[in-house]
């Protein structure tokens, strides 16, 4: 079963429409399928796939050059059967990939986890330029796909590589599915069942597609939940310490830091320089902007509905659902589920358990912010601004204190207040909660204000006939194709 990634599937076969070969980047973070793709792209369209992963690195005797070398052609010759003798450089391994290519084939050839296959070696971005110009660029059908995780060396030594310029026919940075795709993997049971079965799980999830497979239809949000993240031998206990293990180098330990501190609040790039303790120059923006890149964390400060210019100060959040739930409700709990006595007979009696699903079904919507646009009647104007929104100011028009808006999406000519509750039920005093958000929320002149809300739960019938809001969305719309 493979979900998703249409528009990346269709623009990869416009390449075979090339009378050269192509060169493309897939970049993104651990566990969103970028292997996936391209496993799926072949298998459409390929007579021939080829893939290769880097060895990993280890804490004790990490592989060397040699080591990355001899799994290479290992790797190599029981795809294709070619030549197993040792080489000793890396011009020498792509030359012996090279000569399995048959120009009477369509081949697509995937160097996976390219950072941990170059190791140390600082000539590897170099030699494999040269192959491509010298090897493998002279082949029609042929595409060459360079991978990983590690966002910040594929831009900085292949992107980046002046030798590189102009030679990449595709830069993709894969991001998580929508709601409506993740819901595809309950199949036809997602029809049948109530909304807050499947929202649940993707509030704890988020579109990861390598958390979603874990998922059985079969069984309640409660237990898929408990299985995934409350056992030991769970996919979700375990993944974020492999994510940021010290062994993938010091930057996932200062991420980590960075992430453990937004899972507190918003913050400002000095202020987590500060929290983590790591001087604010040019590595830690680095790193920032791999989080971002990764998809772990938001940059969008959004624009200032008062002003219509960018926000001044633009406050990083934790965008990752399972990121923000690990380190909420997983992390804390750590020392019981390994002594395997976090046991409980509804997950929705666990402590502060609707709070912080409440939280999570809101950065789940905000996530999906343009997702949410189609049922706003927005029609063709253009969506300048969707991030949530935060005016701490007191008296900063008229004595009106700030306000906090989960999300507040602006076109040209109007500002949707989004409201989104997760409740078991919900009465006519939302009115009245969003009316003084709205009324604190300052406004230049020409802009109107459009309040919204995105519910899941029993929404009281006397909600809706209030008039109050443009829009009521119900949870399962967002689920929807």
């Amino acid at each position: 079963m493979f979900i998703g990634r249409k528009e990346q599937l269709a623009d990869l076969m416009t390449l075979w429409r090339k009378r050269t070969s192509s060169i493309v980047a897939c970049r993104g973070r651990r566990r969103i399928g970028k292997s996936t793709l391209f496993r799926e792209f072949a298998r459409r369209s390929a007579d021939v796939y080829i893939e290769i992963e880097g060895l990993a690195p280890q804490q004790e005797n990490p592989p060397t050059m040699q080591d990355q070398l001899d799994h290479f052609i290992e790797v190599l010759s029981g795809l294709t059967g070619c030549d197993s003798s040792k080489v000793d450089n890396w011009f020498g391994a792509f030359r012996r990939l090279e000569e399995q290519i048959d120009d009477s084939k369509k081949t697509v050839i995937l160097l996976d986890e390219i950072s941990w296959m170059a190791g140390d070696d600082v000539n590897f971005p170099g030699k494999l330029r040269t192959a491509w110009e010298t090897l493998f660029h002279r082949h029609e059908h042929l595409i060459l796909v360079v991978c990983g995780s590690v966002s910040g060396w594929i831009k900085k030594n292949i992107l980046g590589n002046t030798g590189f310029t102009g030679r990449f026919s595709r830069d993709y940075v894969l991001k998580e599915l929508t709601l409506a795709e993740c819901a595809e993997f309950w199949g036809p049971a997602r029809d049948r069942l109530a909304p807050r079965e499947i929202l649940d799980v993707l509030s704890v999830t988020g579109g990861v597609p390598r958390y979603l497979e874990e998922v059985d239809p079969g069984l309640s949000a409660d237990e898929n939940i408990r299985r995934m993240c409350f056992l030991k031998s769970g996919e979700l206990y375990k993944d974020f310490d492999a994510i940021f293990d010290p062994i993938w180098g010091e930057g996932m330990v200062i991420k980590r830091k960075i992430l453990e501190s937004l899972s507190e609040a918003p913050m400002t790039v000095g202020d987590l320089a500060k929290a983590v303790g790591y001087a604010y120059n040019g590595r830690f923006i680095a790193l920032m902007k791999e989080l971002v890149e990764g998809g772990f964390v938001d940059d969008d400060p959004g624009k200032n509905p008062e002003t219509g210019k960018p926000v001044g100060v633009a406050r990083y959040r934790l965008r990752d659902n399972y990121t923000r739930f690990f380190l909420k409700y997983i992390a804390p709990h750590k020392q019981e589920i390994e002594y395997g006595s976090y046991n409980f007979s509804s997950i929705e009696r666990l402590p502060g358990w609707n709070s912080i699903m409440g939280l999570q079904f809101e950065n789940l919507v905000v996530n999906n912010s343009m997702q949410l646009v189609r049922h706003l009647g927005v029609g063709n104007a253009i969506v300048e601004s969707a991030a949530p929104y935060r005016n701490s100011k007191r008296g900063n028009r008229d004595g009106v204190r700030g306000c906090q808006i989960d999300l507040l999406i602006q076109t040209a000519r109007t500002a949707y207040v989004v409201e989104v509750k997760r409740k078991r039920f919900i009465g006519e005093e939302i009115v009245a909660e969003v009316e003084e958000k709205v009324r604190r929320l300052p406004l230049r002149r020409d802009l109107s204000a459009r309040p919204v809300l995105v519910y899941d739960g029993e929404l009281q019938p006397s909600v809706e006939g209030t008039g109050y809001f443009d829009a009521v969305i119900n949870a399962r719309q967002l689920l929807e194709a």
